[in-house]
């Protein structure tokens, strides 16, 4: 996924389209929002910034999961198997974008699938977060294939992981 914070306006459009897309309370989120100052006096603005899972290739939530509900799917998407999580909070402590939430209901902590379900239920083929961005800040992508539009964009962009090589993020930021 690549998001372009140049284009993001913070109108939570994202957030909500996602929350109905997992059925999650209002005060329950997979996207969180962080704002940047930019810029020096006079000429100062600010940078809207949305955080969620960067669905790491080596996911410090995973290695610390001691029952493997927190894992990297065939698919290398990191997902969480409900019925195995025991609540114990390890993997919200090892996020290192702390994009992981505990459902007060359950105990169990969940994050952003990237819509993962949707595809494999109902054929959905992007994220609803990209379906409901109105300015197009988000683009969903296979990032092996070069023809992707996905792909092209990184690289005419020059977009990277917000945290730079902190992990291996899947996630992208143009900034």
């Amino acid at each position: 996924m690549l998001i372009n914070t140049k284009k993001c306006i913070g109108c939570y459009a994202c957030r909500v389209a996602c929350q109905r897309q997992n059925k999650l309370l209002s005060d329950e989120a997979f996207i969180r929002y962080e704002e940047k100052e930019t810029g020096t006096y006079p000429e100062v603005g600010v940078e809207t910034v949305p955080l969620q899972c960067m669905h790491c290739e080596d996911a410090p939530c995973a290695s610390v999961c001691p029952t493997g509900a927190a894992h990297i799917g065939p698919d290398g998407i990191v997902e969480v198997d409900q019925g195995r999580c025991i609540g114990c909070l390890y993997c919200m402590a090892a996020c290192p974008y702390q994009v992981r939430n505990r459902n007060e209901k359950t105990g169990a902590v969940d994050k952003c699938r990237f819509c993962n379900v949707s595809n494999y239920t109902s054929g959905t083929e992007m994220c609803s977060c990209v379906t409901a961005c109105p300015t197009g800040a988000r683009i969903f992508g296979d990032l092996d294939d070069p023809d992707c539009e996905l792909v092209k964009e990184i690289a005419a962009t020059h977009a990277a992981p917000i945290a730079g090589d902190l992990t291996k993020s899947k996630v992208y930021y143009v900034r």
